[in-house]
């Protein structure tokens, strides 16, 4: 279990009325992952999985005006249905990742690592996204780029986009 630091992390909680089942594939099939992963107006336009600790998670994700962002990422462990855990701070194959080079800028340029929890509730699902971050000012941008308004509707687009299929 990773202890939470308000002064690092930041936390997102939301029941959803989906089976654990159904929002795993969501997060873990490319095709299922990239109609919903980042809010419109923007696109996810790219996504490879490699669904092992050390494999690759990346995304490509497009602005209104075009430009092009490539995230790159690792896995660090995955508990079917249950928890999610990967890295922008490593490339796949657990490879150090320098940061400050590329152009990430306008979707933030900090170290983080990203857990998705999965737990029955009454409802369906109890979903939980925690980021945490390598210092303050990596909190502050995530906050600041809008971490709260954006993962609520990137989940509101995984959810429609899974009760619609």
């Amino acid at each position: 279990m990773t202890l939470f630091d308000p002064q690092l992390d930041l936390v997102f909680e939301r029941s959803v009325d989906l089976s654990r089942a159904q929002i795993w594939q969501a997060w873990t099939v490319p095709e299922h992952l990239m109609p919903w992963f980042c809010p419109l107006p923007w696109q996810t336009v790219a996504c490879e999985i490699d669904l092992k600790p050390g494999g690759a998670f990346l995304t490509t994700m497009r602005s209104p005006e075009g430009a092009e962002f490539p995230h790159a990422g690792c896995y660090l462990e995955i508990v079917e249905h249950r928890r999610l855990v990967w890295t922008n701070t490593l490339l796949p194959g657990f490879r150090p990742k320098p940061f400050g080079s590329g152009n990430a800028a306008a979707c933030g340029d900090f170290a983080m690592t990203g857990i998705i929890e999965l737990s029955d509730h009454p409802q369906g699902t109890l979903y939980r996204a925690t980021v945490l971050h390598a210092d303050p000012a990596g909190r502050e941008q995530h906050a600041a780029l809008g971490f709260e308004a954006g993962w609520g509707k990137a989940l509101a687009q995984m959810l429609a986009y899974l009760k619609n299929r």
